[in-house]
């Protein structure tokens, strides 16, 4: 009997190969945001990522003109999301079983929906002794208090090559990332099924991210080694640095000229599309702001609840709004569609 295959093609922008299409209209127009998806979705596997600009050095001759790419890329047909979303229940929160950058609570999340037999793993950003980003896969509970795995890294991490792999080995799996990756991985889930294997989309909250080298060499100018760096933040308008011997601050504008152009059209604050979305604007010192959007995040969060896993408080919703809008006042973009 004969098996019929049906292959959705997207309309080409350009005259040109499926990636030069990426390449005319979101790379070279300057508003890529590396989120990756292009790189671990390629059935050749010719699309660079890592630290440095999205790439594929051979797509004359090697791009299979699939549109995979293009099905994937969250700046394909670009229109910025913006504000603090669609949600059902949003509460400040601290972890009482785990420390973090703030109250914890994204590693909280992952524990919780791991003893729940929710999830099997976890995709999270570590770091290694000069806080270069590592992706680790979490499977168990004692695996999130390793500190490696805690605080803010700040600059880009191949997420989503990994979930690639990860997805062939697992039925169900969470996945932390920026913005711009979880709307990446919601393309994923639209377009090819093994995605859905995905059960719960961790957002994190972010104004911008670097290229790990360019972080590193600007942060020497400052006279800062980042083998010595305990922990990053930003708050208001000031990136703070603490460090074994003391903690060194400015203004998050002396940043911009190593804010990568992708970012710089980038309006969602919050991680609009996540299942849960999570970060320390609108908490107090030590709390993190939870943003609950979809059910299955909802039986997490009452999971923690019911347990005593965490202590709550109230969201400050003028500071979550400003933060919301300041990224929309940095970062416009007219849209060339």
């Amino acid at each position: 009997m004969a098996t019929e295959w049906k292959v959705v093609f997207l309309e080409k922008k350009v005259k040109k190969k499926f990636f030069g299409n990426i390449k005319a209209v979101v790379i070279d127009q300057g508003i890529c945001s590396h989120c990756s998806a292009c790189s671990a979705i390629c059935p050749v596997e010719g699309i660079t990522s890592g630290d440095r600009p999205i790439d594929f050095p051979g797509w004359v001759k090697e791009c299979l003109d699939c549109s995979a790419c293009a099905k994937v890329c969250p700046r394909w047909e670009y229109e910025p999301k913006s504000g603090i979303g669609d949600y059902i229940e949003m509460f400040s929160a601290k972890s009482k079983r785990f420390v973090g950058q703030d109250g914890a609570m994204v590693t909280e999340i992952i524990a919780s929906a791991l003893e729940m037999g929710l999830i099997k793993s976890a995709l999270v950003v570590g770091r290694d002794g000069e806080w270069r980003p590592v992706v680790v896969t979490v499977r168990t509970v004692d695996q999130l208090y390793d500190e490696r795995l805690t605080g803010s890294k700040y600059s880009f991490a191949d997420v989503l090559p990994v979930l690639k792999r990860s997805i062939m080995k697992t039925d169900s799996l969470a996945v932390v990332g920026t913005p711009c990756m979880v709307s990446a991985v919601r393309r994923m889930q639209r377009y090819f099924k093994k995605f859905n294997r995905v059960k719960l989309l961790i957002g994190l909250f972010c104004t911008e991210n670097f290229y790990y080298h360019q972080l590193k060499e600007f942060l020497k100018g400052k006279g800062i080694e980042l083998k010595n760096v305990l922990k990053f933040d930003v708050k208001g308008e000031e990136f703070k640095v603490k460090m074994v011997d003391g903690e060194v601050s400015f203004s998050v504008k002396e940043l911009d000229e190593i804010v990568p152009s992708g970012c710089k059209v980038c309006q969602d604050f919050t991680s609009i599309e996540s299942d849960v979305s999570v970060g320390s604007s609108g908490s107090k010192d030590g709390f993190s702001t939870v943003i609950v959007r979809t059910e299955i995040a909802k039986s997490v969060l009452d999971y923690v609840r019911e347990q005593g896993y965490a202590e709550f408080d109230e969201v400050d919703m003028d500071e979550l709004n400003r933060s919301c809008d300041y990224k929309v006042k940095i970062h416009p973009y007219q849209s060339t569609k």
